[in-house]
Parts: structure tokens; C-alpha cells; sequence
């Protein structure tokens, strides 16, 4: 890529914002320019135009996308109601892009999304950072290598705090679901159950979700997934039962051991040989896996969320370089709105539903109606 790359920078000020640095993290990828940002927010959108040291602003990012002859469209609001259009309205316009997740709110979105980027051969990948760290793929090696023999079972909790429920597993559950394909593929079918306040969840819990989610009801979430050769994989969230530590992220049972990778860059993932599972009765002891190996001193420092962008752009300019799909791509992003729906879709039919699904929309709203 001998010239930079013109990226413009779409942001929406008290609306999601530009997420978590998706407009400053391109300040480290030389091969790439921001040329300009757009935001509604008049205030907001000074802010971001100084931060980002461009010379144009737009309030509609429609007219960046006529005017500015961009290359790749970062699309940053956490709320995700205007995913869609957004990243639509790049990709006709022959943009690549690098969208904060989660993706967008129903499978039908994703499709549509997904077909307008195919139709232009453009790529897109989701700022699910953990994917792209070392410790996960060195994790996924040592399961392929046997060292906590067959994999049995996957649990993963949301952080439970304040969002726990089904806002903890739209916002936060996505990055564990992703996790959940990362080490084992797609999942088949899915069971769940939603309730809230004690009671089953009805059409009369269904409100409008926070950061633009659509439909949402539950304080409390318990999905059961089934993946590739039977492995079963659990999510549950519940409201203000989040631990101390923290219990979010994922556990890989194991016959031999398990093994447990939180979310970050690099992310925080240790072993426990023990096939037992229980460190306690057999003596075992959790060793840390750090991006130089099992027990050994982790050399990259906590670059927290800016790092973990780093390394999905630059797999995503790669992708754009030699035609292959980033490693976050949008075909992931529908995986996990699915996997998202079909808690829901469960909940609601009384029964377990099957993946791909069917229905494209969202199920709540569908209740409620």
C-alpha cells in the first residue's frame, strides 16, 4: 500500500459516540490518513475534528461519503440502531470498514449489510478486540495440541452488573459468543430461557432497549448452545451478581484440564491441567498463558482497547490487501446477532430453535406485537 489509505470517521456524540477509539486508533497505522469525520452533534463534532486533526467536519456523514473519495469508513457509535445504514451507505459507496460491535441489531440487517459489502467486494471487520489476541490463539494451539484434552463443555458469563440480563448480553455477551466461535465454530441450535424480576418474560417486560438494541426484556439470561461434535456451550447473565473479581469471560472444560481467557489485549487467559476441575482437591494450580507462553513473563503492556484495534485494522488492511475476509468479519458479526436472537427466539417459541434462524427479525418484538 504505497499510498495512505483516506479513512473518514463517523461518530455520533451522546448517541454511542465513537465507541471505544475506533477514530484514534488509526493515528498508529502510518498507511492510513483521516481525512475527515462526521457527526450530528455540532459540539461533538469540533471536539472530534481537533482530536482527529482534519481539516473537514460534517454534520451528515451521507455528504462525507459524496464528497471525500474514502477508502475505509470507520464507523464508531456503540449504539447500534444506525449500524445498519451506516455501513450500507459505505460500502455503495465502496468503502471498506472497521464498525464497533455489536453488529447490528437482527440477522435481517446483517443480510442486508452482508449483501451490499459482497456486492462491491468490500470488507468489513467488527472491533471485537480479543479475537485478535495472542493469548487466544495460543489457547486455541495448545486445545488443538491436547493439553486439556477434548473440549466438553464452554460457560461464559456477562459481567452481571447494572445490564445484566439481556442488555449484559447484547453489550458485553457479544464479546464471549465470539469467543465461543473462536475456539469451536458455529453453533447448531440454541435453548434459553429470559425472565425478569423472578417472573417468566412476556409480551408486557418488552421495552425499547438501551444503545439502540431494539426490543429487549430480562434481568436474567440462560442460553444453552450446542456447537460441532456435541460440545455444549452455556451464556448466563444475571443483574447484579457480578463477582469479584469479575466472572466475565469464557471457561473451556476439558477432559484433561481448562482453561479460561477473559476479554481485553492481550487478553488475561490461564491453564489449569487438572481434569478434576478442581484445583482444590487435587493440588493443581492455574498457570497464566501470556503472549510468550505458559508461566512466562507477558512483554506486551496493558494497551487495554487501543492495542487490540491496532491489531484488527492492520489484520483488516491485510484482508483489503490480499482479498480474504478479516478475522472478525461481518459473516462472525451475524453468527453472534443470531446466537443474540436465538436466546430470545428460545425464550419466546418454549423450545430450542436452530441456527441459521428462520425469522430475520427481532423475536421480542414480534411478542409484543
Amino acid at each position: 500500500m504505497a499510498e495512505r489509505l483516506r479513512v473518514g470517521v463517523i461518530g455520533r456524540t451522546g448517541k454511542g459516540s465513537y465507541g471505544h477509539g475506533i477514530d484514534s486508533v488509526w493515528a498508529d497505522l502510518p498507511e492510513t490518513e483521516v481525512v475527515a469525520v462526521a457527526d450530528e452533534h455540532e459540539a461533538g463534532r469540533r471536539d472530534a475534528q481537533k482530536r482527529t486533526k482534519v481539516a473537514s467536519a460534517y454534520a451528515d456523514y451521507r455528504e462525507m461519503l459524496d464528497k471525500e473519495k474514502l477508502q475505509i469508513v470507520a464507523i464508531g457509535p456503540r449504539w447500534i440502531d444506525q449500524h445498519r445504514d451506516m455501513a450500507i451507505a459505505a460500502a455503495e459507496h465502496g468503502c471498506h470498514i472497521y464498525m464497533e460491535k455489536p453488529f447490528v441489531p437482527t440477522p435481517g440487517q446483517a443480510d442486508e449489510v452482508i449483501r451490499a459489502c459482497e456486492m462491491r467486494h468490500t470488507k468489513l471487520a467488527l472491533a471485537h478486540q480479543t479475537h485478535y489476541s495472542s493469548t487466544a490463539f495460543l489457547a486455541r494451539k495448545m486445545i488443538a495440541d491436547g493439553e486439556i484434552g477434548d473440549i466438553l463443555e464452554l460457560r461464559g458469563r456477562g459481567k452481571e452488573d447494572q445490564r445484566g440480563g439481556g442488555e449484559d448480553l447484547w453489550v458485553l455477551g457479544s464479546h464471549v459468543l465470539d469467543l465461543m466461535r473462536f475456539f469451536c465454530g458455529d453453533a447448531v441450535d440454541c435453548f434459553a430461557t429470559v425472565s425478569q424480576g423472578g417472573q417468566t418474560v412476556t409480551a408486557a417486560h418488552v421495552t425499547e432497549g438501551n444503545e439502540g438494541v431494539g426490543p429487549l426484556a430480562g434481568d436474567a439470561i440462560h442460553a444453552r448452545y450446542t456447537f460441532s461434535k456435541g460440545v455444549i456451550g452455556s451464556f448466563s447473565s444475571v443483574r447484579g451478581k457480578g463477582g469479584t473479581p469479575s466472572r466475565f469471560g469464557l471457561q473451556i472444560f476439558g477432559s484433561k484440564g481448562v482453561i479460561e481467557i477473559g476479554t481485553g489485549f492481550p487478553a488475561p487467559t490461564w491453564i489449569l491441567k487438572d481434569a478434576g476441575w478442581s484445583p482444590g482437591r487435587s493440588g493443581a494450580n492455574w498457570q497464566q498463558i501470556t503472549s510468550n507462553g505458559v508461566g512466562k513473563p507477558e512483554t506486551i503492556k496493558d494497551g487495554g482497547l487501543h492495542l487490540g484495534n491496532v491489531a484488527a485494522v492492520k489484520d483488516l488492511l491485510e484482508a483489503i490487501q490480499k482479498d480474504r475476509q478479516p478475522g472478525c468479519s461481518m459473516y462472525d458479526g451475524r453468527a453472534i446477532v443470531e446466537m443474540i436472537n436465538a436466546v430470545f427466539a428460545s425464550h419466546c417459541a418454549g423450545k430450542p430453535v436452530k441456527l441459521p434462524l428462520v425469522d430475520r427479525g427481532n423475536p421480542l418484538a414480534a411478542l409484543k406485537n
